[in-house]
């Protein structure tokens, strides 16, 4: 069969687009490839399960937008489908007087992106939400909520298959080339021949997008985020969700305190670089990918940077002490012996050669290919919104051939 589209990448973003594509254009023939046996097996299964509110996120961005749009979109898609989610709010905590400028700054910016119920509140209203929070004074972001992205993701799948849509597992992407009116796609089972392709990688994105856009300057790095699980008898130390003010000299959120939709109490993640692009495991490493992110100019500039606050996070994700030292920051009751070791994820971070972790979503389109480059948190949250986008340009593309 010769596919209209071949979207690479089944994730939570490429299900999202493939699932919207036939319902936008039915009849079309669209297949999925994903190198797993399953769907969702990555960054769309291993993350916090958290419904984002778009707080964080510069004012106007395409992370704004998204995050907002597809908040509600995906709250609408729950309920039509019947997947469990929970909008339970989530406190982001000051603890230090040095926090409170960068508190209201965040406040701020949720305001400009039309965030509603937004409230700056005192230690002790903190404290009637969670009582064993530490804190001077906090947001309260009722917008945010958790879900289980595993399971929207493959409701996504579901209703792809059920509209006429393929998905092609265990298809693992390595060339890609194009023909005078045709591009074909060769992979480890066959060759795939579609007229036009999207690519939705994650932690390849940059690796499958440099064989259609070789111009690409964008280079994915790996960070690994580890969590710890609060045993079942301290799980009632904390209600919803606990996140500190961020560190503004690191673009990462800093440990929080996650519940997930099945009531487990998590903390995490840190975020310290992999070893390999799925690198799940302190002791997992591929030479080839590590010796390719070190000699990245990008990531040597990024190094410099951030190198005291990154071997911060090594020697954390070392010492369960130093771990529950920063749980401690919020939760000041919290002990060594309160926590298991939990799961682990890899987030896929976009990198310049400049040495700077891309905050947006980058999508670039190129003669008969869409490329999603980078398409960080929160983009489960947003996948809705960011497949409207990617089909918009897609669209494009086919109107113009």
């Amino acid at each position: 069969m010769i596919y209209d589209v071949a979207i690479i990448g089944g994730g939570i973003v490429g299900l999202s687009t493939a699932f919207q594509l036939l319902e936008n254009r039915p009849g079309l023939k669209v297949c999925v490839l994903e190198k797993e046996s399953e769907v969702a097996q990555h960054q769309s299964k291993r993350n916090s399960g958290v419904m984002h509110s778009g707080i964080y996120y510069k004012p106007g961005s395409l992370r704004a937008r998204n995050c907002r749009e597809g908040h509600s979109q995906l709250i609408e898609f729950c309920i039509s489908h019947e997947i469990p989610y929970d909008i339970c709010g989530k406190l982001i905590v000051a603890t230090t007087e040095n926090e409170l400028s960068t508190l209201q700054t965040i406040y701020d910016k949720g305001l400009q992106n039309g965030l509603v119920g937004l409230k700056v509140i005192s230690a002790e209203e903190a404290r009637e939400i969670e009582p064993h929070v530490y804190c001077l004074k906090a947001i309260n972001v009722p917008m945010a909520g958790i879900v289980e992205y595993e399971r929207v993701a493959k409701k996504y799948a579901e209703l792809f298959i059920r509209d006429g849509g393929t998905v092609l597992l265990n298809h693992r992407v390595s060339q890609i080339i194009k023909n005078l009116k045709s591009i074909t796609i060769h992979t480890n089972q066959n060759e795939v021949t579609s007229r036009f392709v999207i690519t939705c990688a994650g932690l390849y994105a940059d690796k499958i997008a440099a064989q259609n856009m070789p111009e690409i300057p964008y280079k994915i790095i790996p960070f690994r985020g580890e969590y710890y699980d609060l045993k079942k008898e301290k799980e009632y130390l904390v209600n919803h969700l606990i996140y500190p003010v961020p560190d503004a000299s690191f673009p990462f959120l800093g440990v929080h305190f996650t519940r997930s939709i099945t009531g487990r109490i998590e903390a995490g993640p840190d975020a310290v670089l992999a070893f390999m692009r799925e690198g799940y495991a302190k002791n997992q490493i591929n030479a080839k990918e590590l010796t390719e992110i070190l000699a990245f100019s990008g990531f040597q500039k990024l190094a410099r940077k951030y190198w005291r606050t990154g071997l911060a996070e090594m020697r954390r994700s070392y010492s369960k002490k130093l771990f529950v030292k920063a749980m401690q920051k919020l939760i000041p009751e919290v002990t060594i012996d309160d926590v298991v070791p939990g799961r682990s994820g890899v987030r896929a971070m976009a990198c310049d050669p400049q040495g700077n972790l891309i905050d947006d979503f980058l999508i670039y389109s190129s003669d008969r290919v869409v490329n999603v480059i980078s398409a960080p948190s929160p983009a489960a949250t947003a996948s809705l919104a960011i497949g409207k986008e990617v089909i918009r340009q897609a669209t494009q593309l086919i109107d113009e051939h």
